[in-house]
């Protein structure tokens, strides 16, 4: 795919002036460095001592100066009478955002999507199978109790409970619950089951954050910007300021108002009327109708998002690889990109995580080929095959790109049924049980999305991938393998099994596009797993 690494950092680098994330003063030492250098967020504080988050909100450099105070309300994609505050179990964007309002981790990634330390000031390895975890100093939760080692080993064993596994279980299945030592208050030895070079990196998910041992998922209790003040479950949320926040100066609002909108059409109406503040998930067609709006701000970033069509390889008449192969072959990605996004996206190869060191990049550019379709149909007895799609209005672009692919599929023969459900019934009792479906996934290094949705015992397993143990077994040897090229080759032999036999249909990595009024400042691009700078409001201010 191509690299947007210069475009993104320019980008990034004038809407950080721009907002008053980054001064003069750093613009220029960039500049006398020779390139730009995306160094750690301006959530931490980015561009060092410099002023750029400046407790009192005084521009040193910027066009815009943030104040303190006011409510921002913000309008989400999806939600439903299932939702959730609870900090390990998020599902839709409104669960995503509350979390990110409420908890941190150990460590996360910034906006360029590296790596960076967050509540610990230490996470480093005695050996591959042996890690230490030492707290910052004077971390405190919502209620002043002291974070603490206690607190860090009560989170991660409540993650890999077995018997109610939160989201983050897949990916720290070399976790013992039992290897988990407190040294002092501040500092905990992980000795694991086996060797895990991508234990920081599991913890640096944000659905892995750090909760007291006496959490209550019903009326929760955090340590990030934001205080829980009240719930109601498909329609909105609202949290007031954490006085006692660990990042120095934040957050600047009093209050952040999470509002779901199933309708997309309604969070764009929303954000016009001026009832909201900003809104993450623009459909891509409305993008000029924001853009002509002075008041309107879009914020727009490449990514390693992705909107998959997902075949349950267990179940007919998916269970047939040649099926699986051939509905691969029936889109035309670069039509799917320019219709389905609008253009605001790129090309892909049935492959994700595009960022990641080890990504197959040298895999054969999958294209349409309607004859080798209808032959591998032929070959399977399905000539005439017929599907239901199930889907639902949940993220930008998906139910454009379910009308792409049906319309598509009729060159090979093939009938696609599209079933639009509400955000609801999609993610009921039957997620993760639909024949053929479409999701959304965001921006995530390889193994991290692997243990997310593709094992056995991952969360979102949403096409019960792998057929048998071969996938497995290089998963699990590459995560015991230190020397990194070694490492690459072992996920390279994984990725070719899952461009030859998987069960995601990946046609396009969607550029996340957000919007907000002209009144907010602080927002920049990110491109994170999460949309709307990954819903970081800390940094998100008024306009002085």
């Amino acid at each position: 795919m191509p690299d947007h690494n210069d475009l993104f950092s320019k980008v990034l680098l004038e809407e950080q002036l721009r907002s008053n994330r980054i001064t003069r003063k750093e613009l220029l030492r960039r500049a006398f460095a020779g390139a730009v250098i995306i160094g750690t967020s301006g959530v931490l504080g980015a561009c060092g001592g410099d002023g750029s988050n400046d407790p009192e909100g005084q521009s040193q450099g910027g066009a815009q100066k943030q104040k303190r105070g006011g409510t921002l309300r913000l309008g989400t994609a999806g939600g439903s009478s299932s939702d959730t505050v609870d900090a390990h179990t998020p599902v839709t964007h409104p669960d995503q955002a509350r979390v990110v309002q409420l908890n941190d981790s150990l460590a996360r990634y910034d906006e360029k999507f590296e790596f960076e330390l967050s509540l610990a000031e230490e996470f480093a390895a005695e050996k591959a199978d042996v890690w230490t975890i030492r707290l910052l100093e004077g971390l405190e939760f919502h209620n002043g109790k002291t974070v603490t080692a206690d607190d860090v080993i009560f989170s991660l064993q409540r993650i890999i409970d077995p018997d109610v596994p939160a989201f983050g279980a897949g990916g720290l299945t070399s976790l013992d619950p039992n290897g988990m030592k407190k040294l002092d208050e501040r500092t905990v030895r992980l000795t694991l089951k086996q060797p895990d070079v991508t234990i920081r990196e599991e913890l640096a998910q944000y659905f892995n954050g750090i909760v007291p041992v006496d959490y209550n998922p019903k009326k929760p209790v955090g340590v990030g910007p934001f205080m829980f003040e009240s719930f109601t479950p498909g329609q909105e949320s609202r949290f007031v300021r954490n006085p006692n926040y660990w990042r120095e100066g934040e957050p600047y609002a009093d209050e952040i108002v999470i509002i779901d909108f199933p309708e997309a059409s309604a969070r764009v109406n929303a954000l016009l009327g001026g009832q909201v503040d900003a809104i993450d998930d623009v459909p891509f067609g409305q993008v000029p109708v924001i853009e002509g709006n002075a008041n309107l701000n879009i914020l727009e970033a490449p990514s390693g998002g992705w909107l998959p069509f997902t075949m349950r390889i267990d179940a007919a008449p998916f269970d047939d690889v040649r099926v699986r192969q051939a509905m691969r072959l029936l889109v035309n990605r670069q039509q799917m990109v320019d219709q389905a996004l609008a253009g605001h996206g790129t090309v892909a190869n049935d492959l994700y995580s595009p960022f990641d060191s080890c990504y197959a990049s040298d895999l054969p550019q999958r294209e349409q080929d309607i004859d080798q379709a209808k032959s591998l149909l032929r070959q399977a007895g399905q000539s005439d095959l017929t599907v239901e799609l199930q889907t639902a209005d949940v993220a930008a672009g998906l139910l454009e790109a379910a009308q792409v692919i049906a319309e598509q599929a009729k060159a090979a023969g093939v009938t696609i049924n599209v079933k639009k459900l509400d955000s609801g019934t999609f993610y009921g009792d039957n997620y993760l049980k639909w024949t053929f479906a479409q999701d959304f996934w965001g921006s995530r290094p390889y193994f991290q999305q692997v243990a997310a949705g593709s094992l056995p015992d991952s969360a979102y397993n949403e096409t019960h991938w792998p057929p048998d143990n071969t996938y497995l077994n290089l998963i699990a040897e590459a995560k015991r393998t230190v020397d990194e090229n070694k490492r690459c080759e072992l996920l390279h032999q994984a990725q070719e099994l899952e461009y030859n036999e998987g069960g995601h249909i990946i046609w396009g990595f969607f550029n996340h596009v957000d919007a907000h009024s002209a009144k907010v400042t602080g927002l920049v691009p990110d491109r994170g797993t999460l949309p709307l700078n990954q819903y970081g409001f800390s940094h998100v201010s008024f306009v002085e």
